[in-house]
C-alpha cells in the first residue's frame, strides 16, 4: 500500500513539474494511446519480453511505467535528470527513484534515457505492433485471415501451379500451401509462415540466424511469393543464397546470375508492393559483386554463411 501511495503521489508531482505552457504534440493521440506507448516502449529493454507493456499499453504512459517499471532491464538503462525537475519530484518517493520519474515524464527530454547496447524489440511488443499495423495501416489485410478458409477450399479445386526450381544447392521445394487472399481476390500481403523449402540444412540455418528470422524454421509467404525470412522487428523480407558461387567457372557464374536476377526482381516487386524492404543475403563478396554489376539497386548483404 505504501508503494502504491508513493507511486500515485509521484505521478501527480511529475505531471505538475513537467507541465509547460506550450501545447503538447497531438500526433501520438491521433494514432492512439496504445500505438504511441508500444512505439515508445519498443526502444527499451524488457526482462519479460514486453508482456507487461502489451498488457498495459492502453493506459496513459505514466501509469504503464508505474506498473511495468519492475520488468525493465535496469542494468542496461541509465537515467539523467537533464531538466532538474525529477530531483524534487522523486524526493518523497525514494522507493521508486529518479529513474522512474524520468521515464514516466509525459515528454522525455533528449538524453534523459540512455540504453546500453543494441535493443532488439521485445517479442510480445513486436507481435502486438504487427497486429496493430495489420488492423490500422493495412485495413485491406485485416479481413484476409477471415477469408483464408474460403480461399483454401477454392484452391483445392484448382490445379496447383508448377514451381520453378531453385538455383543449384538450394534443395527441392515442397508444395506451396493455399495462399490467403484479400477481399479483392489478390494474394494477401499478410505474412504467412510455412516450413522451410527443401532439406538444405546450411541454407535454412543461415536464413534463421542471420537476418534473424522472425519465424525460425519457417519461410514466409507474402503476396503469394515465398521468402526465406522475415526479419525480426522490421518490415524486411530476405532471399538467402548459400550455394558455392565462387567455385563455378565463368560461364556457369554468368548463367547463374541471370537466373537469380530474374527471380530477385520478381520478389523485390512483390515485397515493395506489400510495403516491405527486400534484402538479398549472399555468402561471399564475389557473389555480391557479380549481382551488383548487373543490378546496382539491389540491397545485398554478405552473410558469410558457409556450406
Amino acid at each position: 500500500m505504501r508503494l502504491r501511495t508513493c507511486g500515485a503521489l509521484l505521478l501527480l508531482l511529475i505531471f505538475s513539474a513537467c507541465a509547460t505552457t506550450e501545447p503538447r504534440a497531438r500526433a501520438p493521440a491521433a494514432r492512439g494511446t496504445r500505438a504511441a506507448n508500444l512505439q515508445r516502449a519498443a526502444a527499451l529493454p524488457w526482462r519479460d519480453d514486453g508482456r507487461c507493456v502489451v498488457r498495459e499499453a492502453s493506459q496513459p504512459w505514466p501509469v504503464l511505467v508505474e506498473r511495468c517499471y519492475p520488468a525493465l532491464d535496469h542494468a542496461r538503462v541509465e537515467f539523467r535528470d537533464t531538466t532538474g525537475r525529477c530531483t524534487v519530484a522523486s524526493a518523497d518517493a525514494a522507493t521508486l527513484g529518479l529513474g522512474f520519474c524520468v521515464l514516466a515524464a509525459p515528454e522525455i527530454a533528449v538524453g534523459a534515457v540512455i540504453v546500453l547496447g543494441v535493443v532488439v524489440v521485445a517479442v510480445a511488443i513486436q507481435e502486438e505492433w504487427d497486429a496493430y499495423e495489420l488492423r490500422h495501416l493495412y485495413p485491406e489485410e485485416a479481413g484476409s485471415s477471415r477469408g483464408t478458409k474460403v480461399a483454401s477450399r477454392d484452391a483445392v479445386a484448382k490445379p496447383k501451379p508448377k514451381l520453378e526450381p531453385e538455383p543449384a544447392g538450394q534443395g527441392r521445394q515442397p508444395p506451396v500451401p493455399p495462399v490467403p487472399v484479400d477481399r479483392t481476390g489478390r494474394a494477401s500481403c499478410e505474412p504467412v509462415p510455412v516450413r522451410h523449402a527443401g532439406e538444405d540444412r546450411a541454407h535454412n540455418e543461415c536464413a534463421d540466424k542471420f537476418p534473424p528470422n522472425r519465424y525460425p524454421g519457417m519461410d514466409v509467404l507474402v503476396g503469394g511469393v515465398r521468402f526465406d525470412a522475415l526479419q525480426v522487428g522490421v518490415r524486411k523480407l530476405w532471399e538467402i543464397k548459400t550455394h558455392r558461387f565462387d567455385s563455378y567457372n565463368d560461364f556457369i557464374q554468368d548463367r547463374e546470375i541471370e537466373k537469380e536476377l530474374d527471380q530477385l526482381e520478381k520478389e523485390r516487386e512483390v515485397a515493395k508492393a506489400c510495403g516491405y524492404e527486400f534484402i538479398v543475403g549472399v555468402s561471399t563478396e564475389a557473389h555480391k559483386a557479380a549481382l551488383e554489376e548487373l543490378e546496382p539497386t539491389l540491397i545485398i548483404v554478405v552473410t558469410g554463411c558457409q556450406r
